[in-house]
């Protein structure tokens, strides 16, 4: 099972940018214990979220044929909540991406109005072993991007391409 935090793109440059889309609804159970009383998306899921942009960024960069893992949070800094109710546009941009490793750097946005700012770093762990072995099986995108292409599909859609 994977947990998905954005609902779809609605922009993709491939190798440069993307822009998804997160409608937090009380119907998602973290909210409820986060906190009684005054639900908030907890901040680690909103990191979570960008990541989750940023990185299939990276990931359709080399057409899924990285293992792409996060491998640092640059620099996580909050100014609002996210509330139940909100549709948050999450924003992503490639700063640098070398067969090893891509940075990016991210904004969160509710209504023009920003909430987060999130520079993160990952890894194409195939080039960046270090010593480590992994299975040879792409167990990040897994063989059946499907998923990917489906969070694609409007965006690629209004742009004449279409998903495989």
């Amino acid at each position: 099972m994977r947990w998905i935090w954005i609902d779809k793109f609605i922009e993709f440059e491939s190798g440069k940018r993307a822009v998804a889309l997160k409608n937090v609804t009380l119907a998602e159970e973290h909210l409820h214990d986060h906190f009684p009383g005054f639900p908030v998306m907890p901040e680690s899921l909103c990191i979570e979220a960008m990541a989750q942009t940023a990185g299939i960024l990276v990931g359709e960069a080399k057409n899924f044929q990285e293992k792409v893992i996060l491998a640092k949070i640059k620099k996580a800094v909050f100014f609002d909540y996210v509330k139940p109710g909100d549709t948050i546009e999450l924003e992503a941009t490639i700063e640098s991406i070398i067969p090893e490793a891509a940075g990016t750097s991210g904004k969160i946005t509710r209504a023009d109005k920003l909430i987060a700012e999130i520079d993160l770093m990952f890894s194409h762990i195939d080039r960046n072993l270090a010593g480590k072995e992994f299975p040879e099986e792409n167990f990040v995108f897994g063989g059946d991007t499907s998923v990917f292409h489906s969070l694609l599909r409007d965006v690629l859609a209004s742009t004449g391409k279409k998903s495989e």
